[in-house]
């Protein structure tokens, strides 16, 4: 398109008589390129491209829990099968939602501040905020009642406030300060919680190949995880498995609330069949709706399947602008771009004075499984924690096939703390006993696979039989147990112990004398059992099953 004065980079345009939306992605003299984010078929020269005057800018609003929503946050419910070109969301604005202010004429409220409350948008109230950077006296303040999203309901030092906001997906919004996280995300999953927890407003790469389980891992944690809100974001993934997800979402109970789990989740569809542009958008649309919500004080989760399929959108748009390709053909600046993706994950005092939270849970998929690609190398200097799943595992029936020796966790120091501060003073020694027991069983493995495990002293053959114990007693966990799909902290903690001091007496018996293949012998069946035996917080019953097998050892005699 031929330049108009005042447009600048990344503005948004509206092109031709449909408005399809695009962003200026380069500006040569009087020239300006722009890429469009849908399908350009019927365009021909000479059409319009009307500028808007600002960046991509998505709006934010109490119709956002429930929904689900392409790549630019149109919604896609009752849309039909395709979005008509140049869509706007006309449908959300005609409902309305029922305001509750908290404030009142003549109050002094800075930026960030709640100005009310909308409690019929779903389980978590929706609070309406004071714009960033806004701020004075409350002029005009709306009473309660029924408003649209575009409705005013505030007139704060001459600016009009209103139910919904428009914020560009690029730009972080801000906060009053960044703090540690000191309490971990309960996710429900014992090998996580465990072994490689993440802080509230952590980060966390998931690679694995094909056929893992990572979407499965992935839904496990949004429906049991302690967030106030999920935003899930379906990124260059199959038409067939995102509505797979959404159908599964919208069936699924939430165990907070009771309601359906998709009453409190925010879904972005962008399938692989959808343009490129918008895919690489929306993983910034997905963080800036959590933003959102952190700035009422709330702990957002977002998880992001697949990031891999976001950086081939980046490195897709930079062979078509010929920016020199770097390893693998990826943009030399995809180092960057991760970096900047994962950055806006944080825990933070919101510019109103509340804590809030996101968290951000990015799935990788390497082709062929090879973890030294760019993406999944880059990904892994960035995030806080890994959770490599290894197919080995994986094809072994062993789920969620989270490798306990290929993943870590950044955030077990300062979490550790946050345990002894919580009353649980043991929970990093007895992280640090599993994972010895699982590297020592690692260890035995190979001379087992080449001499067989008779041959091994007594000492190491109890060793092999203790990472069996930890395997499939603790970190094994099933998605479709009522008793076992969730576990609780506490459950996990006596797991763990019931487990460790089972195998200590193992070690004390040969120790003693008695041979290593009656040890072996012993049925360890009720102890392997206690995890789908007992209730999701039945720390008790396991205690009181360990308890049982530690007494049926002493039967045992040289």
């Amino acid at each position: 398109m031929e330049y108009t004065s005042g447009i600048a980079m990344y503005d948004l345009v509206s092109i031709g008589p449909a408005g399809l939306p695009g962003e200026v992605v380069a500006i040569s003299g009087d020239v300006v390129t722009v890429q469009a984010y849908e399908y350009t078929g019927g365009l021909a020269p000479g059409q319009t491209a009307l500028p808007r005057g600002r960046p991509l800018s998505v709006p934010l609003g109490p119709e956002l829990l429930g929904g689900v929503f392409d790549g630019l946050l149109r919604p896609l419910s009752g849309a039909g099968d395709w979005l008509p070109p140049g869509a706007q969301r006309a449908a959300a604005k005609e409902r309305t939602w029922s305001f509750s202010p908290s404030v009142t004429r003549g109050e002094r409220v800075a930026g960030g501040r709640a100005l009310g409350e909308i409690r019929d948008a779903g389980p978590v109230p929706v609070k309406v905020l004071v714009p960033p950077g806004g701020g004075g006296t409350v002029e005009e303040i709306a009473g309660a009642g029924d408003r649209p999203r575009d409705a005013v309901v505030a007139v704060v030092g001459g600016a009009e406030v209103t139910v919904g906001a428009l914020w560009p997906v690029r730009r972080p919004r801000p906060v009053r300060e960044r703090v540690a996280g000191h309490t971990a995300l309960d996710t429900g999953q014992r090998v996580i919680d465990l072994l490689f927890p993440v802080a509230r407003g952590g980060t966390v790469a998931v690679p694995g190949g094909f056929g893992t389980g990572k979407t499965v891992l992935l839904q496990q944690i949004a429906k049991w995880c302690d967030a106030d809100v999920i935003v899930y974001v379906g990124c260059g993934e199959r038409g067939n498995e995102m509505a797979d997800v959404i159908t599964e979402l919208s069936q699924l109970r939430d165990p907070r609330t009771g309601g359906r789990l998709a009453d409190r989740t925010v879904t972005i569809a962008n399938t692989s069949n959808m343009p490129m542009m918008a895919r690489e958008a929306s993983v910034y649309t997905g963080v800036t709706v959590a933003e959102y919500f952190r700035d009422m004080g709330l702990d957002v989760v977002v998880i992001a399947d697949s990031t891999s399929r976001w950086a081939e959108a980046l490195r897709e748009f930079a062979s078509r602008t010929g920016a020199l390709p770097a390893e693998e053909g990826y943009p030399a600046g995809l180092a960057s771009a991760v970096a900047a993706f994962y950055e806006r994950a944080a825990a933070v005092t919101t510019l109103g004075g509340d804590r809030g939270s996101v968290t951000v849970i990015g799935a990788v998929s390497p082709p062929g499984g090879d973890m030294t690609e760019p993406v999944t190398a880059h990904t892994e200097r960035f995030v806080r924690c890994l959770w490599t799943l290894d197919r080995d595992l994986a094809y072994a029936r062993h789920y969620p096939a989270v490798s306990w020796a290929g993943s870590f966790s950044r955030d077990v120091p300062v979490l550790a703390a946050g345990h002894r501060a919580a009353g649980d003073p043991g929970w990093a020694r007895r992280r640090d006993r599993v994972g010895a027991v699982l590297a020592e069983a690692d260890r035995l493995a190979d001379l087992v696979d080449l001499i067989g495990i008779t041959a091994l002293p007594a000492r190491e053959r109890v060793s092999v039989l203790a990472g069996r114990l930890v395997r499939e007693g603790v970190l094994q966990q099933s998605a479709l147990s009522e008793r076992d799909a969730y576990c609780g902290p506490e459950k996990t903690a006596a797991l763990a112990d019931a487990v460790l001091a089972v195998a200590d007496r193992c070690r004390a018996l040969v120790d003693s004398g008695v041979p290593a293949a009656s040890v072996e012998q012993v049925d360890f069946g009720p102890l392997l059992r206690a995890r789908e035996d007992t209730g999701p917080r039945d720390a008790a019953g396991v205690t009181a099953r360990g308890d049982a097998m530690l007494a049926g050892l002493e039967d045992v005699r040289p």
